[in-house]
């Protein structure tokens, strides 16, 4: 495989990126939408790299995945309607502009391309790490409207999100999401209704690594 030109850590400290990643989150601010700034990519790029770590994958894959988790929203700079496929272009150039390797350039933006539930398919195991990590990062900081009596369904669930944890247990051959819900602010089935389809994604993702998806929430194996 080619040896990678463009580190993790060039992306992240990249002026120009970090500009397109907080525009791009003001944008869907002005929307309505969830948190999809730093703290987002951060935490998506960190489980990302525990799935493909704990699965022994090579150094060069995880920094892969790390810098196409970093990268993965920056397409709702445009629009959020084909955010993933719109991101994958943007992110192609940047990293053309880096003098990254084709053969990386075109892993990170296949991965970018298909990470979004509308579209995607885990083609392959760094867009399947991502697509988990991604879908997984249901949380109450995410939720920006602090007037509860105004949420949306979509403000609910996250807001009712009082843990979130990936876990893989490698003789089992599964990868648990673990959510503890409180069910007061949201039933569980607000949950499935809006996140079905990430969860039915992350499955194919699950198969994809060679292992089962599992769904825990508040101590019930729901998937």
């Amino acid at each position: 495989m080619i040896k990678i030109s463009t580190k993790y850590n060039e992306i992240i400290n990249n002026e120009e990126i970090k500009t397109y990643i907080r525009m791009a989150d003001e944008s869907l601010l002005a929307l309505g939408y969830t948190e999809h700034s730093f703290t987002h990519v951060g935490k998506v790029s960190h489980d990302s790299e525990y799935i493909l770590r704990t699965l022994g994958y090579s150094e060069h894959e995880i920094e892969l995945v790390k810098i196409a988790a970093y990268l993965h929203d920056i397409g709702n700079l445009a629009n959020r309607i084909d955010h993933s496929q719109t991101g994958a272009v943007m992110a192609f150039r940047i990293l053309d502009h880096m003098n990254m390797p084709p053969e990386d350039i075109a892993t990170i933006v296949s991965a970018i391309g298909n990470h979004d539930e509308g579209t995607g398919v885990p083609v392959n195991a760094i867009s399947a790490a991502l697509i988990i990590a991604d879908k997984a990062d249901v949380r109450r900081s995410r939720v920006r409207n602090r007037d509860v009596a105004t949420f949306d369904i979509h403000d609910r669930v996250n807001y009712s999100v009082e843990k979130s944890q990936i876990s893989i247990d490698k003789d089992a051959k599964t990868i648990k999401l673990t959510l503890k819900i409180d069910t007061g602010i949201s039933p569980i089935m607000d949950y499935f209704e809006i996140f079905l389809n990430r969860m039915l994604l992350c499955r194919k993702a699950a198969e994809k690594l060679g292992l089962k998806f599992i769904l825990e929430i508040n101590d019930q194996q729901l998937l």
